[in-house]
């Protein structure tokens, strides 16, 4: 499938979009704390990206059928994915699932607005954590912060993937390798595909106007991971904390804009 350059008209559509994502994590920030439900958070969410005029994007997204039509995986249920702790992403948010003080949770939140889509995430502290966990956090963040750099035109996909690893992996984390970021605009997962570790000089060269998402998903164990039998929920193999930041970007003459950030 070709990459798909979007019009400047189409950029500016994406970053509305984009900015209801980035509102929603304001809304939620409040309201990640001990003894709330996830549940609850997607609750607020979903109310939230409504009264703005947009519409979950996760929310009955990603049914699969088999060659026998029977239903394979089925739709995902609601609003925003969650990832507490040892969960890398696409959990279910559940009112069994309560918040405890020194949690970590990721929130992935996508919403569809006029027809386009934001698409981000963020990890939260859930009240005070250790210093491990907020040492993952950290470098998580600065993994996004350094595959934004490397998204110019010019440049290539592998440049982005290289710097997440090496940063990554010298502070003694691992890099997620069957997940990665993707291009986005009416369609949540268009293409690129954007690995979060490589090598410079591979992959795909970025071409201004290019939008897709960098997410990287850094492991405080292995890098290997495991699928949930709901179909969904992806966590670590060694039961590790995993964390991921994650923005939706256009590619212009200079530096990134990135499209998820108030």
């Amino acid at each position: 499938m070709a990459i798909l350059l979007k019009t400047r008209e189409q950029i500016t559509a994406l970053r509305a979009a984009g900015r209801i994502v980035a509102q929603t994590y304001e809304t939620l920030r409040p309201y990640v704390k001990p003894g709330v439900t996830t549940a609850e958070l997607d609750h607020i969410a979903e109310d939230f990206i409504k009264s703005k005029g947009a519409q979950p994007m996760y929310k009955g997204y990603g049914a699969m059928r088999g060659r026998d039509g029977k239903l394979t995986r089925p739709p995902f249920p609601a609003t925003i994915c969650v990832a507490v702790n040892d969960v890398v992403c696409h959990g279910i948010p559940s009112p069994r699932q309560v918040l405890q003080e020194g949690d970590i949770i990721g929130i992935d939140v996508g919403a569809r607005y006029r027809g386009w889509i934001g698409d981000s995430c963020v990890t939260f502290p859930v009240g005070t954590i250790d210093a491990a966990s907020q040492k993952l956090l950290d470098v998580t963040q600065r993994c996004l912060e350094l595959g934004i750099e490397q998204a110019r035109a010019g440049n290539h996909l592998g440049d982005i993937g290289a710097v997440i690893q090496q940063y990554a992996e010298g502070q003694g984390f691992s890099v997620v390798r069957d997940l990665g970021g993707h291009g986005v605009g009416r369609d949540l997962w268009e293409e690129p595909f954007v690995l979060h570790y490589g090598k410079r000089g591979f992959g795909e060269r970025i071409e201004r106007n290019m939008v897709f998402t960098i997410e990287p998903m850094i492991n405080a164990g292995g890098y290997a991971t495991k699928t949930a039998p709901d179909r969904w929920t992806i966590s670590t193999a060694d039961g590790s904390r995993s964390a991921q930041f994650e923005h939706s970007l256009a590619i212009t003459d200079g530096p990134a804009e990135i499209l998820t950030a108030l």
